[in-house]
């Protein structure tokens, strides 16, 4: 299972010039007039807004690791729009290397803002989940072998990989445990779980290419409205299990309204289920250890999936 490996923590990391960020983008949109922003969260890529409806995206140097590439989410990006174009998500305008240390994309601007910088109230919370949940489902459908076959998305390709990435993550829990020397709250071990949950895994379940964090961050809402307008960030993008792109929002309401928009249109077999229910205590337990403040719900959803298991 691939590890997020970063390169060059020391290299600088300058915001291009506005001349230099207008010359990439015109070799691709020969109209671009002016940058109006640059986005500082804080991220593996800086993006700086032009003309209002266009994005140039970098990567930044100290931030490089193995788990992220733009040259992956072109890819990605490009194969939906010729798969599914309806879905809202970026279009490449442009891709590009200058030197060394500079690759570019340019993409098409997603309107609104981030859902976790929005006050949604919960009917309208629900309502964006569910369109996520229909998307990712639309975006698992498509016709998978130019991505699985592409040396550009690591991932799980088989019921061993998927085990170990389950199995993995609680022992990753179980040894902060020890390393914090806290306590568990349930009398079977974080490791234990791990096993049992590696063993009731369906052997035959589809891998597919996963948009990987369709989180508060990466979804997007119109913010008067809350109305949602897309997803972004394909760049971390791999292979795995389809139900593992619905964990990114954590509460057991939430994921419950992603799994209902994910199954509007038809639904989803007892070996997704199974997966499924692996992904949640894995995402419970994960939420329990790092101390948030839903902490005791994850902890009430975890103790119902564990004597269901």
């Amino acid at each position: 299972m691939p590890r997020h490996v970063y390169f060059q923590r020391e290299t600088t990391d300058p915001v291009l010039p506005r001349d230099q960020v207008l010359d990439l983008v015109r070799r691709h949109v020969p109209s671009a007039a002016a940058v109006s922003g640059v986005d500082e969260s804080g991220g593996e890529a800086r993006t700086y807004a032009v003309d209002g409806g266009i994005v140039l995206k970098v990567q930044r140097p100290q931030q490089l690791r193995t788990g992220t590439s733009l040259e992956r989410e072109v890819v990605f990006l490009k194969h939906l729009a010729d798969c599914a174009p309806e879905l809202s998500v970026p279009r490449v305008l442009g891709y590009g290397r200058e030197g060394p240390l500079l690759e570019y994309t340019v993409l098409t601007r997603m309107p609104g803002v981030a859902a976790g910088r929005a006050t949604l109230n919960p009917a309208a919370k629900r309502r964006v989940l569910e369109e996520l949940g229909g998307l990712l489902r639309r975006l698992h459908q498509v016709p998978q072998a130019p991505l699985t076959d592409s040396d550009l998305f690591p991932g799980d390709r088989g019921l061993p990989d998927l085990q170990a990435r389950i199995g993995e993550g609680f022992l990753a829990l179980a040894e902060r445990l020890r390393r914090e020397s806290r306590a568990w709250r349930f009398p079977v071990p974080p490791e234990q779980i791990g096993v049992r949950l590696m063993l009731s895994l369906p052997r035959h379940e589809p891998m597919v290419a996963l948009h990987s964090n369709p989180g508060p961050t990466h979804t997007f809402v119109e913010p008067q409205t809350g109305r949602f307008t897309g997803l972004i960030d394909f760049g971390d993008a791999y292979i795995s299990h389809p139900a593992l792109d619905l964990r990114r929002w954590a509460g057991p309401a939430d994921q419950a309204s992603i799994l209902a928009g994910y199954t509007a249109r038809a639904p989803v077999g007892d070996g997704f289920l199974a997966v499924w229910r692996a992904v949640r205590m894995l995402s419970d337990a994960t939420v329990l250890v790092s101390g948030a403040e839903d902490a005791d719900t994850a902890a009430d959803d975890l103790g119902r999936l564990l004597s269901e298991l």
